[in-house]
Formats: C-alpha cells, sequence, structure tokens
C-alpha cells in the first residue's frame, strides 16, 4: 500500500487494488482486450464514466499528427485515463510512473484500470444499528384504584395510572455504494 500525502487532498493515498501484470484476476477482460483492444479501451471509458469514444484519439491522433509533423511519443488519451482513474480513486504514484506504464505497456495499464473501475464500483452493504426508540405497549389495562385519604380535611380524588410502556433499539440496514 503506497501511503503519501497530498497537499491538494490532505488524506491518505491508497494503492492500485492489482498490479499492472495481474491479467489472471480478470480473465474476461483480459480476453478482450486482447482480442479487441480499441473496443475494450472504450468500453473501459464508458464504464468510468467518460466518453466512450474518447481513445480512438490515441488510435488516430498519432497519424493525424504525424501527417502535420508533429510527433507524439506518449499516448495522450491512456496516460490521462490513468491519471484521472488515480485522481478519482485518491490512489497513490507518480505522473512519470503513469507516463512510462501507459507507453511501455499500454494493455496491461487498461486491463488494470478496468480491474480498477469494476472493484471501486462494487456495492457495499453496512448493517448499523441506530438509537432510535420504539414503545412496545406492555399492559392494555388501566388500573384504578380508589381511595379516600383525609389529608388536613382534603379528600383525594381516584387515582389512575397508564400501561406500562418498554423501549427497544431498532435495527436498520444502510447500503454505501463506492
Amino acid at each position: 500500500m503506497n501511503e503519501k500525502r497530498s497537499f491538494c487532498h490532505p488524506s491518505i493515498l491508497s494503492g492500485w487494488n492489482s498490479g499492472i501484470c495481474v491479467c489472471c484476476q480478470d480473465l474476461n477482460s483480459c480476453c478482450y482486450a486482447y482480442r479487441c483492444f480499441p473496443c475494450f479501451t472504450c468500453t473501459t471509458t464508458g464504464e468510468f464514466g467518460e466518453s466512450t469514444c474518447l481513445p480512438l484519439l490515441d488510435i488516430f491522433g498519432p497519424g493525424i499528427m504525424a501527417a502535420f509533423g508533429v510527433p507524439v511519443f506518449v499516448p495522450s488519451v491512456s496516460l490521462g485515463m490513468r491519471v484521472a482513474v488515480r485522481h478519482k480513486y485518491d490512489i497513490g504514484g507518480s505522473i512519470c510512473e503513469d507516463i512510462m506504464v501507459s507507453c511501455c505497456c499500454m494493455w496491461c495499464s487498461w486491463c488494470q484500470m478496468s480491474r480498477e473501475t469494476k472493484a471501486r464500483k462494487q456495492t457495499v452493504t453496512v448493517l448499523t444499528t441506530h438509537p432510535m426508540i420504539q414503545p412496545i405497549p406492555m399492559a392494555t389495562t388501566t388500573q384504578v384504584i380508589a381511595t379516600q385519604q383525609a389529608f388536613g380535611g382534603i379528600n383525594v380524588a381516584p387515582v389512575a395510572f397508564a400501561p406500562a410502556v418498554q423501549m427497544a433499539p431498532i435495527s436498520s440496514v444502510t447500503t454505501v455504494v463506492k
């Protein structure tokens, strides 16, 4: 676990849920990326919440830039997505690390981002008990005690007692979505 502090975000940053070369953890995604990498990248950006057409810039962008005489060495969308995933899920790392992974192992980088997005979108159910009180009646009849006592010449009227009430905590289920 990579524990670094950021000046912009004071919480402790976590690490990736899986390593860069752990494709066996999610074989479906790994095979999908191997068979049709452009489709896989579009699906991954869609699951992350970005435009599904965004990765197409990595495919067509270098060709268009080369036509104008501008060389492109770093796949900009892959790098941008990796930085966005790290930022959204508070994952530690550096831009240099992201550039290296995006350039040298693009397929593994996209598979790792896909696994991370899927892992962070899982629903977690938490059972909590709140100190809410609900009255539970114990008796249904009212008892009347009739007494006639003289206290300084004043008669006291009959006294009525209300039914006893017992208090019990109520448990509830809270669903938290990551």
